[in-house]
Order: structure tokens, then sequence, then C-alpha cells
């Protein structure tokens, strides 16, 4: 099979959605399909052989976040073409409904199309202003995935379509296998707990986090709070009480080993986001790895942690809620250890081998009731793939109010 995947966000920067499209181009590769992935990336970003960069993307906000993006005339002209050499039998693209890479590959695809939606925020102005010039996209739908329930129901509000729900896979065997690292392993005396996110994105939570702290070191003072990702501790440790600045410890961006390595070394694993979570990758990642889990009781963290049972949750944005599980968790040996069976064995649900062979489904189903025409390229073939590349072009200037 031939598949073309569209990721809209750049491939420079760590998110959920990256990963989740370069996890599931090389799971297709690893079985014998043939993948092209197109991408945002800057001119001097490292790519794997199978992304291909469609240029450097820009900073908009997006999602109750800042996401990195591309669009515009030029880009949907490098979309079309892409489409058009890649002679794909099916083309996958995550996110359509974002002014990106995603939407004009949707407007410039004529044949099987599947669609994964990641966003399952409760209102969306964007999207109900950009709804009507989407819609003749939308429409060439013929599969729908939605990563969760709540990105389901997003969707059906929103445009009225429904989706199967196939979540975020997770390669489980990478983390449970990673090694422990000495230099991040607690002790009885200096339990380790870790966060890992964008520091300076208000919905990742850090800062209820951070105000838990005091609460927590009153109980451990020798505890150690390893905090992982991009952004400047300056601005967040800013006016921090000086016992909370001496726990911190900022371990920058890092890599998916690095990672790994850290959510099997550490006692738990904090998730304090605020919101605008559709899913949750980093909590099947960090149970895979045996860290656990202790989140926020947004509905999606909820629906992953099965309401508590494969993980503790506190209440939403309550700093001393999350210091009340923090301190249960690192007290209870017994209870770590139940946590960590139950979120190893939910975990599995999300492999690869099981989320991979959904996708392939959908791919199958979709290919099979829309056959590939011929695309009349005996009759005219110049004709059609002008039309082709101009396609999403058009759709853009009307979009733009543009002649």
């Amino acid at each position: 099979m031939r598949v073309g995947i569209v990721c809209p966000y750049a491939m420079d920067v760590p998110g959920g959605v990256q990963f989740h499209v370069r996890d599931l181009a090389e799971y297709l590769l690893a079985a014998g399909h043939h993948v092209s992935v197109l991408a945002p990336a800057d001119e001097d970003t490292p790519l794997p052989p199978y992304v291909e960069s469609a240029g450097k993307a820009v900073p908009v906000p997006y999602n109750g976040s800042v996401a990195r993006l591309l669009f515009g005339p030029v880009t949907a002209a490098r979309v079309s073409r892409w489409v058009e050499r890649g002679e794909f039998d099916v083309v996958h693209v995550h996110e359509p409904i974002s002014p990106s890479l995603s939407m004009l590959a949707m407007w410039a695809c004529e044949g099987p199309l599947v669609a994964t939606f990641h966003t399952s925020n409760a209102r969306s102005r964007t999207l109900s202003t950009l709804q009507p010039l989407m819609q003749s996209g939308l429409e060439k739908i013929r599969g729908r995935i939605a990563v969760s329930e709540a990105a389901r129901r997003f969707l059906l509000s929103h445009v009225d379509m429904d989706c199967t729900v196939i979540p975020n896979g997770v390669y489980v065997d990478d983390f449970a296998r990673a090694h422990v690292t000495p230099g991040w392993r607690g002790t009885p005396q200096r339990p380790t707990i870790a966060f890992l996110g964008r520091i300076e994105e208000p919905r990742k939570g850090i800062a209820v986090l951070l105000e838990a702290l005091p609460q927590v070191l009153l109980s451990y003072p020798g505890l150690r709070v390893l905090i992982a990702g991009p952004g400047d501790p300056r601005e967040v440790m800013s006016g921090q009480p000086e016992q909370v600045k001496q726990a911190c410890e900022f371990l920058g961006p890092v890599t998916d080993e690095q990672k790994a390595s850290m959510l099997h070394s550490v006692d738990a694993y904090i998730a304090p986001n605020t919101g605008g979570e559709s899913f949750g990758i980093i909590l099947i990642e960090a149970m895979s790895a045996g860290a656990p889990v202790i989140a926020s009781d947004i509905e999606a963290f909820d629906a992953v942690l099965r309401g508590g049972l494969c993980g503790a949750l506190f209440a939403n944005e309550d700093p001393s809620s999350l210091a009340g599980q923090i301190e249960r968790v690192l007290r209870d040996g017994d209870l770590r250890a139940r946590l960590r069976s139950a979120g190893l064995q939910r975990a599995r649900e999300f492999d690869w081998s099981r989320v991979a062979t959904e996708i392939i489904n959908v791919y199958e189903t979709v290919i099979a009731a829309e056959p590939r025409p011929a695309m009349m390229e005996e009759a005219a073939p110049s004709t059609t793939r002008r039309g082709m590349r101009l396609s999403a072009v058009r759709q853009l200037r009307r979009l733009t109010g543009g002649d």
C-alpha cells in the first residue's frame, strides 16, 4: 500500500500529534508499506528519509496553545504536487480542521482520504468561522478517526460528522525495557517525581504542580522534582519559595531514550494539565515505563486512567488535592505497586500492534469502497494534473478573499 500522511505541526517541535505520525509511519514501513510524510520543518532540521519538508512553519495560536503551522498559496501548490507525485492508495491527514498543511491536503486530494481528529475543545471559534469554506473538503473524507470519545463528540457537535475512535499508539515494550538512570532513581528519603511538557504553556499545568510542592515538602523535605521539556526555567520559577527552587531539577528537552529512562526511574509521574487534552499519550508512556501516574481529573485523563483504577486522580487546578495525592502515592508502596501493574496492563491496550491494525483496517475499507480512479490521464493528462494542482490554491483564495 502507498500511504501519504500529512502532519500539520512542525516536526522539529515535540508534540503528541508529531509522535503519533512518526510512530505510525515507522510501523507501516516496518510492515512493508510505502510511506511518505509531509510536514513543516526548518531547513536545518534533520528528518527521517520518509519525511518531506513543506517549508518553515510559523507560530499560530491554536487549541489553547501556540502551534507551529504552515499555510498559504505557495504551500498549497507544494501540497498538490506532493499528492500528485505520490500516487498514493490512501492519504491520511491529521487535524484537517486546523489552518495547516492538512487542510490544504484535504482540498488537494482526489482519491481515498482518511482523517484523524485530535482536538477536543468544547468550543472552537476558528472552526465555526471556517466551516462553510471547509465543507467541500470535509465531504471528501471517507474514513474519519477520533483519538478519544472527547474528540469524537467535538467533531459531532461542530461539523455533524461521526468517527471511529482509535486512540494514539505507544511502543509499550520500548518503555517497559528502558534502563534505569541511577541519578534519577528515588530513595525513601529522597523520592523523585517527574513532569514533562512545554513549561511555559499554561495548560500543561506546571504552575499547579509548583503550588502543590510546599505542602508535599513538609512531609518529604528531600523530594526531587525532575522537570523535562522546552522553555525557560527562570520564568516559571520566578517568585517561587526557596525550598521549591531547591527541589526542582530542570532537564530541558529530552530524547525519546531519556524520556523512557526518566519515566522508568521515578517514583511517580505527575500530569497536572488543566485542559485542552483530547487523549494523554504521556500517561500511556509513563504507565508503559512502570511509573505510577498522578493526573488531573480532566475528561481525557479520567478516561485513560479508567476513573482512577490505573492511576491516581486529583481535582483539576487544585494544588492541595494534587499535594494530597502525591503524598498518598509516595507513602504507600503497595499502592505504587498496584498502580504500576494496572497501568502496564492498561497501556498494552494502546500498543501500536493493536492501534496500527485498526488504522490499516480503515485504510483498506476506504480503498475498497472508493477504488482509485483512472484519473482520465489517457484522455487529458496535462489538464487533469493542472486541475489537481490548482484545487487547493483555489480553495485557499476563497478562504482568504484573494483573486
